[in-house]
């Protein structure tokens, strides 16, 4: 029992003595750390709006800003270290150290650290571009070192890691994204009238003037003349849009007497009593 409160008591001096030298120092690397932290993160606020006014990407805005603030801090906690009398190269030894099995454990998070770091220098693809990458579809919301967020019509938020994009083929179609749809009509319907009802619904829905919509003879079907029609939705609302111009395509075509007809199929009948061929048409419904 002595033993141990001989041990608590040399804790207790070393502690004390620890203040009373350093007391002072201990106050000011405080003062330094606050100080720091406040310089750094209106440095970093100056260095966003600075590539702000450039016209830099946001991605790569927040990222030089991230960095610089770090950088700052860094600096900052070296020098409070050596304000409070603690060496920083033993520190820097062993996390050199550490930093190597923890390369070896966390190659995953590091490739996409590398590859989040790729995209921002590169930018294939920025905040609210319409990609399409390893089977999903979205509009980006946000790009991290580790991984990049989208978000499709149904509010429903994609988390994929980066080294899941760099290597693979992106679509980036923008804010964007292409509707396709086929109509079939009578084949005795004049085909310019046919394009020129759908092209005037495609405008009324206000359709991007630098991304023109296209119309024309897709495929000659068995009985109906194959319209392919091609036109962009804001990604957001694709569906939505999509269903609404396709009702609207159906009421113009109705409205200008253009006939949208069923499929036919030519039925032989043979009379074995008279061995006459009896032809007629049918409509499969």
């Amino acid at each position: 029992m002595q033993e141990e409160i001989q041990e608590i008591q040399k804790i207790y001096a070393m502690i004390a003595e620890f203040f009373v030298n350093y007391s002072f120092q201990l106050i000011g690397a405080v003062i330094i750390l606050l100080v720091g932290l406040f310089i750094a993160n209106r440095v970093a606020r100056a260095v966003e709006r600075l590539l702000a006014r450039k016209n830099v990407d946001i991605t790569l805005r927040r990222f030089l800003g991230s960095c610089t603030k770090i950088a700052i801090m860094i600096g900052v906690a070296v020098i409070c270290l050596n304000k409070i009398g603690i060496s920083v190269t033993p520190f820097l030894a062993a996390i050199g150290a550490i930093s190597l099995g923890a390369g070896l454990a966390v190659q995953g998070l590091l490739s996409n650290y590398g590859a989040g770091f790729n995209i921002i220098l590169t930018r294939p693809f920025v905040i609210g571009d319409t990609i399409s990458v390893c089977g999903v579809t979205g509009v980006v919301k946000d790009i991290r070192l580790a991984y990049t967020v989208l978000s499709d019509e149904d509010e429903v938020t994609i988390t994929i890691p980066n080294r899941h994009i760099i290597g693979e083929i992106i679509h980036n179609s923008r804010s964007s994204k292409l509707a396709e749809t086929t109509v079939g009509v009578a084949y005795g319907s004049d085909p310019q009238q046919v394009i020129d009802v759908i092209l005037s619904v495609l405008q009324q829905q206000g359709e991007p003037v630098s991304r023109n919509p296209q119309v024309g003879i897709d495929n000659f079907g068995d009985s109906s003349l194959d319209f392919g029609v091609r036109f962009w939705v804001p990604t957001e609302q694709f569906h939505q849009q999509r269903f609404a111009i396709n009702n609207s395509i159906y009421r113009a075509l109705e409205q200008a007497g253009i006939q949208i007809p069923f499929p036919q199929r030519e039925v032989r009948l043979l009379n074995s009593a008279t061995g006459e061929t009896v032809t007629g048409e049918t409509d499969v419904q």
